[in-house]
């Protein structure tokens, strides 16, 4: 998992401050307190999101064993309180830097991320399926799904810190889409992993059916849907095996790096607004890590 408050830091530092307090500046590190505040709310959200993602939806006969069930419904009301006591410190500490309309944008980003949840076809646990529908235009599809997901709490947690240090609506929205670029192409990166040659990806484990290769390749090849609607009821029934080997001979790895290599580029273009400083380097440096991944 990316750092995403490591990311909203560095582009608060990237970008300066304009006419702030003294007193509210942590000289030390570059950045305002209410910045570094920010930048923990980010990742509470990030890591709540996650918790709650790990709950497991207990059908009827799945647990034929009295011990078991009381077990995982025991595991559910952990990740349930768990996630619920981030969210709640992160909604705690964003409303103390008493701004509305930083709160209106990660608001925002929350909806977002639970809208995603609800994105195409999904098997009895939620896990993602591909939509017949959604591979007319693979990108679209792909690009939706992920700036749900995760690009629109990075994007508008870099809005949000360029807001708190007194920059102006125009830089914000530069703000806004280096974190969705950039969000966007480590996910491309993410999605990669399994079909690179010498990664650390075991033969036939799984993988997510919805990464950019495998929607790339149903848009060239819908054929492919014959085996992964066999996750209908669980992904697990999917013959992973076989849609590996499907995907890695077709177009889709190509695609993915171009749509990798498309989101650096647009996420490096609006870094070229800042001077140029070391967080600027360093911001740099990541999307150029990522390219050689």
């Amino acid at each position: 998992m990316q750092a995403w408050g490591l990311i909203v830091l560095l582009i608060s530092k990237a970008a300066g401050q304009l006419n702030v307090e003294e007193m509210e500046e942590d000289k030390a590190a570059g950045v305002l307190h209410s910045q570094r505040a920010l930048a923990e709310v980010t990742e509470m959200i990030r890591t709540s999101h996650l918790v709650h993602k790990a709950m497991v939806n207990i059908c009827s006969g799945m647990y034929p064993e009295a011990a078991t069930l009381n077990d995982m419904a025991f595991g559910n009301k952990i990740a349930l309180l768990s996630g619920d006591y981030l969210l709640a410190n992160s909604c705690v500490e964003l409303a103390s830097l008493r701004n509305q309309e930083l709160v209106e944008l990660i608001s925002g980003a929350v909806r977002d991320l639970a809208e995603g949840e609800f994105v195409g076809r999904r098997d009895q646990q939620n896990n993602p399926l591909p939509s017949p529908q959604g591979v007319c235009d693979a990108a679209q599809d792909w690009t939706h799904r992920n700036v749900l997901s995760a690009g629109s709490l990075l994007g508008r947690a870099c809005q949000g810190t360029l807001k708190l240090a007194g920059h102006g609506r125009e830089l914000q929205e530069q703000g806004y889409n280096f974190g969705k670029h950039l969000a966007l192409a480590w996910q491309a990166c993410v999605d990669l992993e399994p079909f690179i040659p010498g990664s650390q990806y075991v033969s036939g484990s799984l993988f997510n059916l919805t990464s950019a290769p495998v929607l790339f390749h149903l848009q060239h090849d819908p054929s492919l849907f014959n085996e992964i609607d066999k996750g209908l009821d669980s992904v697990k029934n999917v013959d992973y095996e076989k849609v590996h080997s499907i995907v890695s001979k077709g177009p889709g790895i190509s695609l993915t790096k171009q749509l990798q290599k498309d989101h650096s580029q647009k996420a490096m273009e609006v870094l070229q607004v800042f001077q140029e400083n070391d967080a600027r380097t360093a911001l740099c440096n990541i999307i150029v890590a990522m390219g050689d991944y």
